[in-house]
């Protein structure tokens, strides 16, 4: 989709605003950097004045001459533009909105006047802005924010400027879920089931499974996991020294911010909601689900939404369901428990193991089961038409996946245990008609890619510099399978229009989602340290979809201090070069990728670092 314009009259009454406010500036106002230490980043803080936050206020309920206002707020100049770089401006969005995700934008719904269905959560699923209601102006910080503590300190303590949301540590102040101690937030390990801590939860389902050394990964054999309800993610946070990658998805509902609490830890995490859409992963990604009083209502619609846990999960796929239903004698909790047991009895789940509060149903291996239910057993079998792997802007289906003639053969999915999975070419890459050398030939480029990279990069970064990583084109997973070594993780994003190749990242033992780079990502402001965008512009452009808008969203969501490495066409880097100004990015390097390509070389890699910048209301509450 391209960016919205103004009709041919607010072009004009713009025009007359910018140029009466630009001589009006010039007489009395200078912008220039203040340089303030940025915790070793070595990168400056840029000051911004008041004068410049009006953008978007028509998102907050305004009347509707604020759209036209929005058109009509102050552009940024900086005066220390090179020569040869084309000044391009953008104005700063409102305070208000600092944390603004605008697919998940909930002020939009009530703009728009969205009918939507709140008893089957559609309210928390993405709906975003049409071209003219975008706000195309930079995020800004909250008052006083820091660079983030680096992981993995950042696991157990977090600014709490960052994310100056405590209502949590008040809410949940018996569950150790967090605790405010002055600047920062301390995140002890608890949760609403697991108050003594993550890491003793963990155990102990690995050890009702048998699991050698209750230990979880079961050898490498359980690698990557969906904690769906995750609150503030310390289940996953602490599954991560188990060798186990987990997605932590939960809403951004009446537990705000609690995903964006994961983020700033340096948690795998996304926003996200079982509702009415399929959820953004293919099927038979995950070996084990997860839910730990989270407050889902598994019997609604005929089991639609465990019929989609069962979709995402593998041949053989554990549920580790803790909640009171799973034990108290109420009359309540007694019939939901009687008819959940029915429910998953007639889709061919088995006990695994059930103790004291929890119990772990186990997804059978093979079709044998579902062959022999009685006819008309509902919920039935997904049509043979049906695609489990098309999952964006779908909708769930009452049914259940039967395996391939393929996979009901194997009897598993076939993959070598973590962490031979991530170099071993999976069995689903024949689906997309890949071959094993194809895949070892794309991990061996991406390998001396990644390496060139970090060369490039040089002194600007160190062991801890980055740990929340976004590629933006993922295709089978192996610049993320290249940073093995580090201390980071990925988000893999796969764009929805292409191979899909997402099935082929999560058997790897990766994590990611499918996305359309037209809109905005689901997440908050601010929550990756490094953008890989490789011939992403490209591909916009042939979408005919704005790349300015991309600029502004991959600003949206790069931490101050993070970087952003671009792989595209030569003319791609010189149309990003223009903006850098505007977006206060600074360069860091550029090259021809001649050494480190199997083509012929055409594609330039361009690395850019975001400054650290601040509104005077910001750095004037921190000083208070």
């Amino acid at each position: 989709m391209s960016r919205g314009r103004s009709d041919g009259s607010q072009k004009k009454r713009l025009v007359a605003s910018v140029g009466a406010v630009a001589l009006f500036l010039g007489f009395l106002y200078v912008f220039q950097g203040s340089i303030f230490g940025s915790q070793s980043s070595g990168s400056s803080t840029v000051e911004y004045g008041k004068s410049l936050k009006r953008l978007g206020a028509s998102y907050l309920g305004a009347d509707d001459d604020a759209d036209n206002k929005q058109e009509e707020s102050t552009s940024l100049v900086q005066e220390d533009v090179e020569d040869d770089v084309k000044p391009k401006s953008f104005p700063v969005c409102d305070d208000r909105h600092s944390e603004l995700i605008p697919c998940l934008d909930r002020h939009l719904i009530y703009q728009m006047r969205l009918k939507l269905d709140l008893t089957v959560m559609e309210h928390y699923e993405r709906h975003c802005p049409p071209a003219e209601r975008r706000y195309n102006c930079l995020i800004p910080p909250p008052p006083g924010y820091k660079v983030p503590i680096k992981w993995p300190q950042s696991r157990e303590e977090v600014w709490k400027v960052n994310i100056p949301h405590t209502h949590l540590a008040h809410e949940k102040s018996d569950q150790n879920w967090m605790v405010v101690k002055g600047e920062k937030i301390f995140f002890p390990g608890g949760g609403t089931h697991f108050h003594n801590g993550a890491d003793k939860y963990i155990a102990a389902i690995a050890n009702m499974l048998n699991f050698s050394n209750n230990n979880l990964n079961n050898e490498g054999r359980l690698r990557t996991v969906l904690d769906v309800g995750c609150g503030v993610a310390s289940f996953g946070a602490y599954l991560l020294a188990s060798d186990i990658i987990a997605m932590s998805l939960a809403p951004n509902d009446v537990h705000q911010n609690q995903i964006q609490f994961a983020l700033e830890r340096g948690i795998p995490a996304y926003l996200g909601v079982l509702g009415t859409k399929r959820l953004p992963y293919p099927s038979r990604s995950f070996e084990l689900a997860h839910c730990s009083r989270c407050r889902i209502d598994w019997l609604q619609r005929d089991g639609i939404l465990l019929l989609e846990l069962d979709r995402v999960l593998r041949p053989g796929g554990y549920f580790a369901y803790s909640s009171p239903e799973a034990y108290a004698q109420d009359e309540e909790d007694l019939r939901i428990w009687k008819e959940m047991s029915a429910l998953v009895g007639r889709m061919c789940w088995t006990i695994a193991s059930k103790r004291d509060q929890t119990v772990i149903w186990q997804k059978p291996l093979t079709n044998d089961c579902y062959m022999e239910r009685e006819p008309g057993t509902r919920p039935p079998l997904c049509q043979s038409d049906d695609d489990p792997d098309a999952v964006w802007g779908v909708n769930m289906e009452i049914c259940i996946t039967p395996y391939s003639d393929h996979d009901n053969r194997a009897k598993g999915s076939e993959l070598a245990p973590w962490p031979s999975r991530l170099t071993s070419p999976p069995p689903r890459l024949a689906d997309l008609g890949y071959s094993s050398e194809i895949f070892e030939k794309d991990t061996e480029l991406w390998q001396k890619r990644v390496e060139n990279y970090w060369n490039l990069m040089g002194p600007k970064i160190t062991s801890n510099t980055v740990r929340n990583v976004m590629d933006m084109k993922a295709n089978l997973g192996s610049f993320a399978a290249a940073l093995k070594d580090k201390d980071v993780w990925v988000m893999n994003v796969v764009p929805h229009d292409g191979p899909s190749t997402l099935r082929i990242v999560f058997d790897r033992g990766l994590i990611g989602t499918t996305h359309d780079w037209c809109e905005a990502f689901s997440t908050y402001p601010r929550t990756y340290d490094l953008l890989h965008a490789w011939n992403v512009f490209s591909d916009l452009q042939a979408k005919q979809c704005s790349q300015e808008d991309l600029l502004l969203e991959m600003d949206r969501m790069v931490r101050p201090t993070g970087f952003i490495i671009i792989r595209d066409k030569q003319n791609v880097i010189d149309f990003v070069k223009n903006y850098l100004t505007a977006l206060h990015w600074e360069e860091v390097a550029t090259a021809d990728s001649s050494s480190d390509s199997d083509q012929d070389g055409n594609e330039i890699v361009f690395i850019i670092q975001k400054k650290l910048w601040l509104t005077t209301e910001s750095l004037r509450d921190a000083a208070e």
